[in-house]
């Protein structure tokens, strides 16, 4: 097969053959153990009912089932015909059909698609329909080989570029991107679906890696509708109330690399964003004792996260706080009407070490420039790290441009940069212009 396929990529290749092999190892391992479940259900129900040899009929019952579909019924031959030779009756006879025709349908509708769609990535509705094209395609033979033909087109579909749509047509993985999944769910007001789907992830990956990776690129894309003028306020509304409900969930969570779990999760959506996130990056935020920190570090809140523009800056200012609580500096939330010029004079500066804006719209640095500006004559003493989540360029050039004292584009580094401010004697080291990269040049202490 490798050779067929051309040494060029043998890379790919070889794992594509590892991944086709795993998926039809769990296929098998789940047709063993679902054809002797229901082979030991059988035996003990002929028993029940009077048939001589239930353990024997129950025995070839589970191997004929490895035959999808029919083997149950020609295994149901030979206890209804003892049924009718050993009862005078038809009680006999209509006990062990029953049974059969109950058993068979629950088996074979109801949990093999679901099991058999878990276990080697193919959707239910794909279990069912491989079944009918390759036995309308080969009869009995198809009928028998249509789940691993089916897993193994998959397999293709994934790791193939121009074949991709077998995996997006009978594979479970979801056709959108989890970035995506989570926008679709924010703008539909159904942060309960995505809170389950998250749980799922920060089984095998920390609560930071999730905000970055999947709720702050879902947000980017609802930015870039914002943007092309195709979100209105409605829905603008809706999804931030969505966003804040589910950064709320997350309030007792903490922000750790979790164990290895020992069943990696079966949920096809929360699997693709798991596998989205390299296990080995560096989501290791330290957590800061009170004694840990400098006096002016040590007040109520001494971290202000500020909106740059609009409800959705807002939505990633509430991350960055929670994140930055989790880890030992407590902060507030203000929105961007706080900077109005009607409300900051009234804007509470107590205790500020350190001012974060969170904006997600980089095309205007002109209102940075501004929001910045009103900061500094509120905070003229007090650093300013600009949370720029679509930056994209040269960001030293543009935290020139907007006078910042750092430009940063993920909430990780953002957190990790008030952590490493946080623990120096004084500010003096957090020098300006510096970008998120190294982060050791944002606070030199």
């Amino acid at each position: 097969m490798i050779k067929l396929a051309g040494s060029h990529d043998l890379q790919k290749t070889t794992a594509a053959l590892d991944d086709a092999a795993r998926r039809l190892s769990r296929l098998f391992l789940s047709q063993l153990a679902l054809n002797a479940g229901l082979g030991l259900a059988v035996g003990t129900g002929l028993w029940i009912i009077g048939i001589p040899s239930a353990a024997l009929w129950g025995i070839l019952t589970g191997i004929l089932r490895f035959v999808p579909y029919i083997g149950t019924l020609v295994a149901a031959i030979f206890p209804l015909a003892l049924a009718v030779a050993v009862d005078p009756g038809w009680t006999m006879l209509l006990w062990t059909a029953a049974m059969f025709f109950l058993l068979e349908p629950i088996a074979a509708h109801m949990i093999e698609p679901h099991l058999y769609g878990h276990s080697t990535g193919l959707s239910p509705l794909a279990v069912v329909l491989s079944a009918t094209f390759w036995t309308a395609l080969w009869g009995p033979i198809g009928l028998v080989l249509a789940t691993p033909l089916t897993i193994c087109l998959v397999v293709m579909g994934r790791h193939v570029d121009s074949l991709q749509f077998l995996d997006v047509m009978f594979g479970n993985r979801p056709p959108l991107s989890p970035p995506e999944l989570f926008y679709q769910r924010m703008l539909a007001g159904d942060p309960a679906e995505a809170v389950d789907n998250a749980e799922e992830f920060l089984k095998e990956r920390p609560l930071s890696a999730y905000y970055d990776e999947i709720a702050l690129k879902g947000l980017k894309l609802a930015q870039n509708d914002i943007d092309r003028k195709t979100l209105d306020s409605l829905h603008l509304e809706k999804i931030s109330l969505a966003v804040n409900e589910l950064v709320q969930e997350f309030d007792d969570h903490e922000d750790q690399k979790p164990s290895p779990p020992i069943e990696p999760t079966q949920d096809g959506e929360a699997a693709t964003a798991v596998e989205s996130v390299s296990k080995d990056a560096a989501y290791d935020l330290p957590i800061l004792k009170k004694e840990d920190l400098a006096p002016i570090w040590s007040g109520e809140a001494p971290v202000l996260c500020v909106a740059g523009r609009t409800d959705l800056d807002r939505a990633a200012a509430n991350m960055l706080a929670q994140l930055l609580t989790k880890h030992g500096l407590r902060a507030r939330v203000e929105g961007a009407v706080a900077l109005s010029t009607a409300n900051v004079v009234r804007l509470d500066t107590t205790g500020i070490a350190l001012a974060c804006v969170s904006v997600l719209d980089s095309s205007s640095p002109a209102h940075m420039r501004y929001t910045i500006r009103r900061l500094r004559r509120k905070l003229p003493e007090t650093k300013i790290i600009v949370g720029c989540w679509l930056a994209e360029g040269d960001i030293a050039a543009l935290a020139d441009t907007v006078k910042a004292d750092a430009i940063t584009t993920t909430l990780r580094d953002t957190v990790m940069s008030c952590l490493d401010q946080a623990r120096t004697d004084e500010p003096e080291g957090f020098k300006r212009n510096q970008t998120s990269e190294p982060l050791s040049a944002l606070a030199a202490g």
